[in-house]
């Protein structure tokens, strides 16, 4: 389905997102808004998106979530940059 994409990128800004509430809206057009539920309704945050552009721009708010690196992480991306010079 189109939408899944779209509601997985919601769903995983609103795990990222303490204490705020996104919710998708799919228009008539087959496009997508953001909006944000506040106490007195619903606050509208992006125009009408297509599946793409509206994933990125989601992906793109609130926290972002911060990737582990490890140790060898690090030192195997070292001996990439070496190899690559050589």
């Amino acid at each position: 389905m189109r939408s899944t994409r779209a509601a997985a990128a919601v769903a995983r800004l609103n795990r990222r997102s303490d204490g705020r509430h996104y919710m998708m809206v799919l228009t008539n057009t087959g496009l997508f808004k953001l909006r944000e539920r506040i106490e007195g309704g619903d606050k509208q945050l992006s125009d009408e998106l297509s599946l793409d552009d509206f994933v990125r721009f989601v992906d793109s708010m609130g926290p972002q979530k911060t990737l582990r690196v490890t140790k060898n992480d690090v030192a195997f991306a070292r001996q990439l940059v070496k190899k690559a010079k050589t």
